[in-house]
């Protein structure tokens, strides 16, 4: 009785394992496959081929049959090269191809997001940015547009001269309280400004019929030290002379700007140390004069932490290089 089960079972077993087989098999043969490659680039998956005449006969490793091409349209020597190939282990073209596009994707992102420290990487929506360091750690700032008395745009928080020669033949452009929000612990920070994407701080006279982008001037951005009196920051005076001209008048910084490569971040640094006190990053608009977009900073080595201070995420001080660091964002 025990004798005649087995051979029930073991039927059954022999059925599953060869059910399992003939599923399991074209995948197995597909990763153990050859290349049969023909003149016109593309190739057969085979698992074995054979010469007979004018004809090539192989099994197809896709579709599990024998089918046959013509020996004339088989390119033998890229089929040799691929098969020394393999066997030495060099990558195939798909993963050839494949690693360029990777290795071009990572180069963009690192375009739109560059590194400026060790876990540290500028967002890839812009904005403006001031590295600084605290407590020997490199820490980023958000500085956001402020509102002043001249003429607030309550949408983006952005600055225009508003001129009126009746009011008074000199008006200042002021921001309210004494201090920004974002103080540098260092004397020589350095900011980046990405605006590319802000219609707000495009200049107030549109170009007529201009399709392209201009190319990004590095010297389009400025600081200016701005001068404290009683409650506000004076960031620059507007002149208007009896005959109608109107001139502007600020402190400039000196300052080294660069565009940082293959990106629309400009880089500025003040050319030597910064004295205590507050400041601004201007836009300027070459002849049109200051366009009074305004994000102010201080420098005071005193001062506490930042608050929103961007911090290295020390999971991410070693990235991989195809990774972008993640910052600590406030949210």
């Amino acid at each position: 009785m025990r004798a005649a089960l087995h051979v029930p079972i073991l039927a059954w077993c022999a059925g599953i394992v060869a059910t399992a087989l003939l599923f399991l098999s074209p995948v197995h043969a597909q990763q153990l496959a050859k290349r049969l490659i023909l003149k016109d680039g593309s190739y057969q998956l085979v698992t074995k081929y054979e010469i007979k005449g004018e004809r090539v006969r192989y099994y197809s490793a896709e579709r599990g049959e024998w089918e046959e091409v013509p020996k004339s349209l088989v390119d033998w020597a890229a089929t040799e090269k691929y098969e020394k190939d393999r066997a030495a282990g060099v990558a195939s073209p798909e993963a050839a191809e494949l690693d360029k596009q990777l290795e071009a994707e990572r180069k963009e992102e690192e375009a739109r997001s560059p590194k400026v420290a060790p876990g540290l990487r500028l967002p890839d929506d812009g904005g403006v940015l001031l590295l600084d360091t605290f407590q020997g750690q490199p820490q980023l700032n958000e500085i956001r547009q402020s509102g002043g008395k001249v003429n607030k745009n309550t949408k983006s928080n952005i600055l225009r001269a508003t001129i009126n020669p009746i009011a008074s033949a000199r008006q200042t452009v002021e921001l309210l309280g004494t201090h920004a929000k974002i103080q540098s612990h260092v004397t020589r920070p350095m900011l980046f400004v990405n605006i590319a994407g802000d219609s707000d701080t495009s200049s107030s006279q549109p170009q007529q019929g201009s399709t392209a982008e201009p190319a990004l001037d590095p010297q389009r951005f400025k600081i200016v030290r701005m001068q404290t009196k009683e409650d506000k920051r004076i960031v620059g005076a507007i002149k208007i002379a009896v005959y109608g001209k109107v001139s502007q008048q600020q402190n400039l910084v000196p300052t080294e700007s660069e565009v940082l490569s293959g990106s629309n971040w400009v880089k500025i640094t003040p050319t030597s140390a910064l004295s205590p006190g507050e400041y601004a990053v201007v836009e300027m608009l070459g002849k049109e004069g200051m366009n009074l977009y305004v994000w102010d900073f201080g420098v005071d080595p005193s001062a506490p932490a930042n608050r929103d201070a961007w911090k290295p995420n020390p999971s991410a001080s070693q990235p991989p290089s195809h990774q972008a660091t993640e910052l600590q964002k406030p949210r």
